[in-house]
């Protein structure tokens, strides 16, 4: 067949392979406007030439072998669909291209280390944003150089197996809730058009919820409390052992106590927002047995500004694993009691008097109320309750330790 009757002809693979270059650039054309352009270099390049109201334009399609001829025809297919469309295909081809530029740019990293940066301004607790951190580190080798729009619910569910195979169900659940926040802050930021984690839901083991240790009897707690007082090791840790079922905060809040937080004349301890796990200050009214107890520390800020600074280094406060080695020391295993317990321990028994306002003990836990308006109306509220439900706490616990006989009140409907 001769060239002038192969240019009548649509291609082929073989005349494709078999062009071969000449001192000037030539065609071989295809159909639909498609045709193959021969440089002297011996390179072929796929190009299509279309009119766009009125203008002559001509958009190219890539190099062969690269882009085979089958390719080149479904991409003039393409073009053609969009010209039907009233659209320019070389003005979608650079619209594709910075599109695509956006996508490599906005990476799952990328995104996160945006959405860490925000929850870092909207001042989350320093534990919090290190929880964050790490937690979004466990799927960073999967996901990380990803553009979040191309990322699928099956890559997501393969970088969580990984963690679920090690048998930490909970943190895999964990940090699917976390990517979860950044995929949806990536659909506020106009990053992002789906959160893909909300196809996983019920996908991943169930942890088994386990709380955490605490004796909550009035016998189990005079008993825990005269341990304390037996306590022998390091007067600071004794301290602090002393002192944490009197307020009973986070342990973490109580290791990070310093002295400027103090206001031994109002009675109050104000910790600051950073401290708080929900990243709002808090107040705890202060007895008359926490002032002593903390009176018992036989250092002040000239030497550390920390109350319970670390043994190693006094401008670090002491280490997060210190009182419940404390409790192990006095035979408390940790599925019998923990530093953390002794929140359980005061919430458990300060409901059961039946005499404060359960809103009031929540406030003195510091939980958040999940409703705004109720929380913005509701965070003022309580507080002379709470100063004489502290106060009554520390004597009560001073009752139990002394071995007084409580007696629980009996609520039942007596008949005549």
């Amino acid at each position: 067949m001769t060239h002038e009757n192969r240019q009548k002809s649509q291609l082929t693979a073989v005349w494709v392979k078999r062009a071969k270059p000449k001192d000037k650039p030539y065609k071989l054309s295809d159909r639909d406007g498609l045709y193959l352009y021969v440089k002297p270099n011996g390179s072929r390049l796929w190009r299509m030439n279309y009119r766009f109201h009125g203008a002559q334009k001509t958009i190219s399609f890539g190099r062969w072998p690269e882009v085979t001829l089958a390719d080149a025809r479904e991409k003039t297919l393409q073009a053609r669909r969009r010209l039907a469309d009233g659209i320019d295909p070389c003005e979608q081809k650079k619209l594709d291209r910075i599109a695509a530029s956006i996508a490599q740019a906005n990476t799952f990293k990328a995104v996160s280390d945006d959405w860490l940066e925000k929850v870092g301004l909207e001042a989350r607790a320093p534990m919090t944003i290190k929880k964050y951190e790490w937690q979004l580190g466990l799927v960073m080798p999967s996901l990380g150089r990803r553009p979040i729009t191309q990322i699928t619910p099956h890559e997501v569910l393969l970088a969580l197996k990984r963690i679920e195979r090690t048998k930490k169900y909970y943190t895999a659940c964990s940090v699917r809730a976390t990517c979860s926040q950044v995929f949806r802050y990536a659909i506020a930021t106009a990053r992002a058009e789906r959160d893909v984690c909300a196809d996983l839901r019920g996908a991943l083991v169930t942890p088994k919820v386990v709380h955490r240790a605490a004796v909550t009897t009035p016998r189990e707690v005079g008993a825990l409390m005269r341990s304390i007082e037996d306590y022998d090791g390091h007067p600071i840790i004794r301290v602090a052992l002393r002192l944490l079922p009197h307020v009973f905060v986070r342990p973490g809040e109580l290791r990070h106590a310093e002295w400027k937080e103090f206001d031994f004349e109002r009675a109050v301890w104000t910790i600051p927002d950073h401290k708080m796990k929900m990243g709002l200050p808090h107040a705890v009214p202060l007895s008359r047995q926490a002032i002593a107890i903390i009176c018992d520390l036989e250092h002040d800020e000239a030497l550390s500004p920390y109350l319970f600074y670390s043994l190693r280094a006094t401008d670090r406060p002491m280490s997060d694993n210190t009182i419940n080695a404390a409790l192990r020391r006095l035979g408390y295993a940790k599925d019998e009691m923990t530093a953390h317990g002794f929140r359980a321990m005061a919430a458990t028994l300060l409901n059961e008097m039946g005499i404060w306002n359960p809103d009031a003990i929540e406030r003195q836990l510091a939980h958040v109320e999940a409703n705004s308006v109720r929380r913005a109306y509701t965070r003022g509220q309580y507080w002379d309750e709470r100063v004489q439900m502290m106060r009554h706490w520390s004597d009560y616990l001073d009752d139990l330790r002394g071995g007084a006989t409580i007696l629980r009140p009996n609520f039942r409907h007596r008949g005549p």
